[in-house]
Order: structure tokens, then sequence, then C-alpha cells
């Protein structure tokens, strides 16, 4: 799956966004400049021989605390059930993994981190990492090769995991028969280790990108006498430069200094601050106005939302150098059930009769944190190519409830049923519901919009069972790692339905052979052909693209270091500093 969303966003309410290796990179942070800036295209990076201590930040101090306020909470700070964009950049002040991003001139570049690269086999199905130092957790005790063997077993328990990432499920050998440690034992073929140092994974098919996917922090290495099980999470053991200090699930995070972090083995990690608050809750626009003001404390604070539009005309003079942005790995989507929606024709209909304009204003897009989509791979991601867009997938327009009616009354198809589910709780996801169905009314289409709460609707749109023909989850999508396998083998195959991640319910054997054959070629192969079956697949519309997201935040006027971390969309928090 690709990374989930930090954030919930409106008209998409919260529906989870995959993972699989790591985002997209991103253009260098430039701040104060006024400009919103279009998406560039980018080219993935990798430094194999990159060693510790890490670049110093130009003008970095260290002391102080840092506080980080956000409106919506982190379901998990457990390393193997993490795949929320905003868990994951707050692991990486706590987790070491085999590879790691470091961000370089605002792009990310992969490199070792606990391990080298990797070496794989002749073969293509056997990858050899080695550790590149000797590393301690917070407690002194020695990391151990085995605990990172025992981390990836770990990652196959989702039954007690079920959110974290899951292509070691169909990429590692035997890993749709292993079920983790505690269910089948610590006897996994896919996973061995030699001597102190050799970490081995054995794969069922060729997975060029496995070193990308070994940042995530379902690959920091944990020790099996300390697996707490679900208990895990609320003191999960160090190997970064901070440690948990009090934790209260949903409202509050403090991190401390951990003392035995060696700057000397990280190429990537700071420690500059003594302290680090995470505040979850309260009203947004509050939040990020008090950040905007810097008023005492406050000056010492980001707020990793992305800036409300209301406030966007403050962001001028002084107030200007307080945004930090740069760019998103993700994408939003109107999903369609190609199973119960089987004639392109209706498909086509909903297409040209949505109104793109409209729904993004009631969203609250604007060019700091939304740019309209016409394919499925964003600008960020090397392989994408802006294809002449096919009509009405632009994500821009009034729509045309006229021609729409007209290509359902030559299909026959008047008056069929259109239905999703929305969050009824919220004003602005009921104004999108509103506005949808008064378009697709007016179009020709009989409409069931139906109502959830809040804390029901993930559940109900990740239901692919459920009694709706669109609108399902995933809603939104962010690259996992800056590659197109992050993105259409995991949306598009067969497979995807049972592994909840499918976005158009195709079940196309047909389709699923092209994908694979480009998934199976190397990263630097495959780059140049994902953006061919990327407009096949936009001509079966089966989904169609809204808008890419930025990253527009806004930060204290004492932070320093704040540059966009693209693999996530959110700052990169390593960097952070206070000026004074």
């Amino acid at each position: 799956m690709a990374r989930r969303f930090k954030v919930a966003v409106a008209a998409t309410a919260a529906v989870a966004i995959g993972l699989s290796g790591c985002g997209s990179p991103s253009s260098k942070n430039d701040t104060g400049k006024g400009d919103t800036g279009k998406i560039s295209a980018q080219q993935a990076a990798t430094d194999p021989n990159a060693k510790g201590p890490a670049a110093e930040v130009a003008g970095a101090k260290k002391g102080g605390t840092i506080t980080i306020v956000a409106q919506t909470t982190p379901s998990t700070l457990d390393p193997t059930d993490t795949y929320y964009t905003d868990s994951n950049e707050i692991e990486k002040l706590t987790f070491r993994t085999p590879t790691q991003y470091d961000i370089r001139d605002g792009q990310p570049v992969l490199v070792p981190d606990l391990t080298d690269l990797g070496t794989v086999s002749a073969d293509k199905l056997t990858w050899t990492f080695k550790l590149t130092g000797t590393f301690k957790y917070e407690d002194g005790t020695d990391v151990k090769v085995e605990d990172l063997a025992y981390a990836i077993k770990r990652s196959f328990a989702h039954d007690v995991y079920p959110n974290g990432p899951a292509y070691q499920l169909s990429y590692f050998k035997d890993g749709d028969k292993y079920k983790g440690p505690y269910t089948d034992g610590d006897t996994y073929a896919g996973v061995e280790t030699q001597g102190t140092d050799t970490l081995i994974i054995h794969l069922a098919k060729p997975f060029a990108d496995l070193p990308f996917y070994l940042t995530f922090p379902a690959f920091t290495p944990i020790p099996k006498a300390k697996d707490t099980k679900q208990d895990y999470k609320n003191h999960p053991i160090s190997t970064g430069p901070y440690m948990f200090d009090e934790y209260v699930p949903g409202t509050s995070l403090t991190l401390k200094k951990n003392p035995n972090w060696d700057a000397n083995t990280d190429p990537v990690r700071h420690q500059y601050a003594d302290a680090w608050n995470f505040k979850w809750g309260g009203e947004l626009v509050t939040l990020q106005q008090k950040v905007l003001n810097s008023a005492g404390e406050d000056a010492n604070s980001l707020a990793y939302d992305e800036v409300d539009a209301s406030l966007i005309p403050q962001l001028t003079g002084d107030k200007a150098n307080q945004l930090i942005k740069g760019e998103s790995p993700c994408l939003y989507v109107f999903n369609i059930d190609t199973r119960k929606i089987t004639d392109i024709n209706i498909r086509k209909a909903i297409a040209k009769a949505y109104p793109w304009d409209a729904l993004s204003k009631a969203n609250g897009n604007n060019d700091y944190t939304a740019e309209p989509a016409s394919t499925f791979l964003p600008p960020g991601v090397p392989g994408h190519t802006k294809y002449s867009p096919l009509p009405d997938l632009t994500g821009t327009g009034a729509g045309d409830p006229d021609g729409a009616k007209k290509l359902l009354t030559d299909a026959g198809k008047v008056g069929f049923e259109l239905s999703w589910y929305y969050d009824n709780t919220k004003p602005i996801p009921q104004q999108i519901s509103n506005i949808r169905a008064d378009a697709l009314t007016k179009a020709g289409f009989k409409v069931k919009a139906i109502g959830v709460a809040t804390a029901d609707l993930r559940a109900k749109v990740g239901d692919y069972d459920a009694p709706v023909n669109t609108g399902q989850g995933p809603r939104g999508w962010c690259s996992d790692w800056p590659t197109g396998s992050s993105w259409l083998p995991v949306m598009f195959e067969s497979k995807a339905i049972s592994e909840g991640t499918s976005w158009g319910f195709q079940q196309d054997a047909a389709l699923d052979k092209k994908i694979e054959d480009v998934a199976n070629l190397p990263t630097d192969e495959a780059t140049t052909k994902w953006a061919a079956l990327d407009e096949e697949i936009m001509g079966k519309y089966v989904a169609l693209p809204w808008y890419y997201t930025k990253m527009a935040v806004v930060s204290g006027t004492n932070i320093g270091g704040a540059v966009g971390d693209a693999t996530v969309g959110m700052p990169f928090f390593p960097d952070l500093y206070l000026k004074s």
C-alpha cells in the first residue's frame, strides 16, 4: 500500500492513503517569496557511501524544546503498525531503520542507516544487507542483526498490527503463508541472519525497490525479549536521537534525548533540541493562528496540518517567512466500483457531470496546498508524464450535466443509482456530498448519499462489501517510495481488492500481467514505462483524479532548519532547531 495521509482532508473524510516504500523527492523549500509554484518532476537518488555524522544544518543551534501541534491525532506509534505520514515523520526522531532518506537541497536521497543499501543476487530473489557499525538502544543494550530479522517477522502479524505496510505479504518468500511470530513462531523462510552483521531477505518475486521499503518504521530493530505486543506502542524502544518521556495516547507526547544515540554513526539525524513536545487536538485555525502570532512559547512551535485557506492572506511581509513549502507524494481521487458500475459510459457520465471547481472550493483547496490532477502518478514520482488529459479528467471545470445526461440516455441508463458514504457530523464533508449529489442528480442519476459518524467512516468506506458503488477507500494515496511500483501494482491489480487498496476494483488478468512485467524490471528501466500504463488505466474511467497535494505549513518565528520532507509531505523533523 502507499502511505496513509496524516490528516483528515474534509472532502475525503480522513480515509487512509497507502504507503509502499517512501515518497517522492521535493523541490527545495523556498519560503518568503509568495509564489505557490507547480509541482515539478523529480528523479530518485541514492548515496550508498553516506556515513555519519550528518552534515550540520547551516546556522543550527542546540537547546530548548520544540513544540509540534496538529488538529489530528496519530493512530499509533508502534513502528510495526505505522503507515500514516505524521507517525512516520515523528518516528524519524526515535527509530533508525536499515535504510533512510537524507534531505539534501530539498530532495530526499536514499542512504545507509543501520545497514548498507544491500546487494541482490543474480536471480533477483535474495538481498543481503550488512550492518554499517555498532548501535545501541536507549537502555544501552546492543542492537543485534537478529533484532532486525525479528522486526520483519513481527510485520507479518497483521491480525495484531493491521495498519502497517504490507508489501512483504506478497513480495517476501512465503509471505502469503507466514502469520508472524505470535502465531507461527520464529521459523520463517523469508529472513535469515549470518554472523553478527548480515541480514538476508528471500523473495517470492523480484522487488527492485526493497532498499526503499526498508526505510519504513516497521523495519526498525525490536528485541524479541522486549516485545510487549499491543503495549509496545506505549513506549517503543528508541534507536534514534530521542526517546519517549511521557505519552498520553490521542493527546500528547514528549520526547527527551536518547543518551545512547551516537551521532557519528548516523548520516541523517541531529539532536539539536533538548526535547520535543507534541500536542494533538484543538481547532485547526486557532492552532495555526497561534503559531503565526508566535507570542511567547508559540514562537517555538510548528503546526503540521496544511495551512488553512483563511490564513493565507496573512502570509505577507515577515509572516511569509513562516510558511514552509514543499511537495507531497499524494493524490486524491473519486473512486468508482467497476464491479457494480460495469458500463464505461456510466463512468464517463460521472466524470462529465463532476463539479470539480465547486468541490475544490468547498474543500478549501488553494494554490499552496493543491494542484488539479489529470494522472494517477503525481508529478513528483519519477515516471510521471503529463499526457494529453482525457475528456473530463482534469480535476477542473464546472461539470457538464447536460452532456452527462446524453451519455446516460444513449446508454439507456438514466436513473442509474450512485451511492457513497460521507461524514454527516462535519459541515464541509456534508457540503461536499451535497454539491456532488446535486450535480449528479441534474445529470440524470439517482443519488443515495449515506451519512455516518466520523468514528465509523473509515470502516465503512474500507468495507468493499458495503452497499455503495462509489467513494470507497482509499480515497487518496501517497507514494511509499519514489517509483511507480508504489502506485500502479498496489492500486490497480486484481489483488488490490483483497488487500483493501483498490481504485476501480478491476479484476483484469491481462492488465495484472502488464503491471507485473513493468514492476519486475530494474527501477531505472521501469521508470519510463509507468506512464503508458497510467494512461491506459485512466482511459477505463475507474477513478477520477482530483488533486495532487502540496506541503504548506506554518512555523513559529523561532523555528529554524525547516525544509520539506516530500517522502511524507511534512517538514523534516530531524533538521529542526530553535534559533535562540
